[in-house]
């Protein structure tokens, strides 16, 4: 377990950071930059954040990418949960 170690931290770590590029990717129509400069930058920031989400769950492992991205759909935000899940948690 200890080998796959680094591989998980560094899994969650991408999945994170790609919250960090979606941020980045709020932002840059805001800035004082000109239009093209805002293009290259959004765009950028978009590839760059489904790269590394993406190989972020790569490395997690299927289970683990699931339930990750289970908590990143806006849709679960607000759901109760129920009693079996709660036990699980």
């Amino acid at each position: 377990m200890k080998k796959n170690n680094w591989k998980l931290r560094l899994g969650i770590g991408l999945i994170l950071l790609s919250g960090v590029f979606f941020g980045i990717m709020l932002v840059v129509p805001f800035l004082n930059f000109e239009g093209k400069i805002k293009i290259i930058a959004s765009t950028s920031a978009l590839v760059a954040m489904e790269v590394s989400f993406w190989v972020g769950g790569l490395l997690v492992g299927k289970e683990l990418f699931t339930k990750y991205k289970s908590y990143l759909n806006p849709k679960n935000w607000f759901k109760k949960k129920s009693k079996r899940e709660e036990n699980v948690l």
